[in-house]
């Protein structure tokens, strides 16, 4: 459901901006805000997510989300919300969002066997594509086009309904829910950090998310814009272009297990990161908004089989002490190479036009690609066969 009111926002958080400003640089700041609080906070977040009880986390982080939604909701409706405002109501709901989302992150091995990881990955993400990205952008653009409050109003209905699920799902212990210990917080920063650095196959998708997330988010800081400007599509059109690529999402779900049993997650990765890279190039050169369809399809699967096989592989590697630590570690190098990255695009696109982005994406994940094409194959030495198949 949180995830439901997040897809709502996703579109009508950047028509928001853009409705109030049509200024590249502000509007790829609205992006930069969103992915700044994870890169901020993740650390802080996955200590407290191994130290304290994780429900109560999720249950206080989404009852502040809420309170800041609430405001946001009125500053709209009242004709008072300004760029500035606007700005700073999502840079906060971001920063709820990072512990509520980290701490979620460590449930799932909690609850699953450690053999069914796969499966209950596979099905949370086949959930979260289609609520978050196939039913939840355009439904938030619609409703940007009844008024501009709508959505969010609905995100705050979608949150607080999570919040009462999430407050009757009964936990097992993870072991330091009620001390730290003795250690101290930079004792148990040190010691994500450190398990992250030594272990390969983690560390290896730390660092090519890192920086595949830089040439990403340059392109995806200014997608608003290229979406209206390059494409000529209106909000419903925008928010359309993330329910395609959900429904690749979808079609990576059916094909995931056909696909393991048959590759190593070396050879998926290498074969996902130059489709990534064809992506940016796609892009770059169509104005048809049919082309960009199918390349967000494309992508879109890609995403779904990256993301299910990076989170298997780090929960299966990860003692359950360590999962929010270790996943806060990850969640720095999404974010941080996507904030690095929007401030290039927005730069990019202010000086030199909108496909600016998408030609400086290009060009870097080649030289990417390139640069980490042997190191993607530790992720199949460092795993035993079992973790590697479905």
């Amino acid at each position: 459901m949180t995830n439901f009111g997040d897809g709502v926002a996703m579109a009508a958080a950047p028509l928001l901006i853009a409705s109030l400003t049509r200024d590249a640089f502000l509007i790829s700041l609205g992006a930069l805000i969103s992915w700044a609080p994870p890169l901020a906070f993740s650390l802080y977040a996955g200590v407290l997510s191994d130290r304290l009880d994780r429900r109560r986390i999720v249950v206080v982080a989404n009852v502040v989300r809420l309170a800041i939604l609430t405001g946001l909701v009125a500053m709209i409706a009242t004709g008072t919300v300004t760029v500035a405002g606007a700005l700073i109501a999502l840079a906060l709901i971001g920063i709820t969002e990072v512990f509520a989302d980290n701490t979620t992150s460590t449930l799932t091995p909690m609850l699953v066997a450690n053999d069914d990881l796969v499966v209950a990955n596979a099905r949370l993400q086949t959930g979260f594509l289609t609520l978050n990205q196939l039913a939840g952008p355009p439904l938030g653009a619609l409703l940007f086009t009844a008024g501009a409050a709508w959505p969010f109003a609905g995100q705050l209905l979608l949150v607080a309904a999570g919040l009462i699920m999430i407050s009757r799902v009964a936990l097992p212990p993870h072991g330091r829910e009620n001390g730290t210990g003795g250690a101290g917080l930079w004792h148990d920063l040190r010691e994500g950090v450190g398990w992250t650095i030594r272990h390969a196959a983690v560390r290896t998708l730390a660092l090519t998310i890192l920086i595949f997330n830089i040439t990403f988010g340059a392109a995806w800081s200014v997608l608003v814009l290229y979406s209206l400007e390059r494409l000529d599509l209106g909000p419903i059109g925008f928010g359309l272009l993330t329910t395609i690529s959900a429904i690749g999402g979808l079609i990576g779900t059916s094909l995931y297990g056909a696909i393991t049993r048959r590759l190593s997650l070396g050879v998926i990765m290498r074969v996902g990161l130059i489709l990534e890279t064809l992506t940016h190039l796609g892009l770059a050169l169509t104005t048809s908004p049919w082309v960009a369809s199918v390349i967000f399809l494309l992508f879109g699967a890609h995403a779904f089989i990256w993301g299910t096989t990076s989170v298997t592989v780090r929960q299966r590697a990860v003692p359950a002490e360590l999962q929010g630590r270790v996943g806060s570690v990850n969640t720095i190098c999404v974010f941080g190479g996507l904030v690095a990255g929007s401030l290039i695009g927005g730069a990019l696109a202010a000086h030199y036009g909108v496909t600016a982005p998408f030609w400086f994406a290009f060009a870097g994940s080649a030289v990417f690609v390139v640069a980490l094409w042997r190191q993607l194959m530790h992720i199949t030495h460092d795993e035993p066969e079992a973790a590697l198949r479905v």
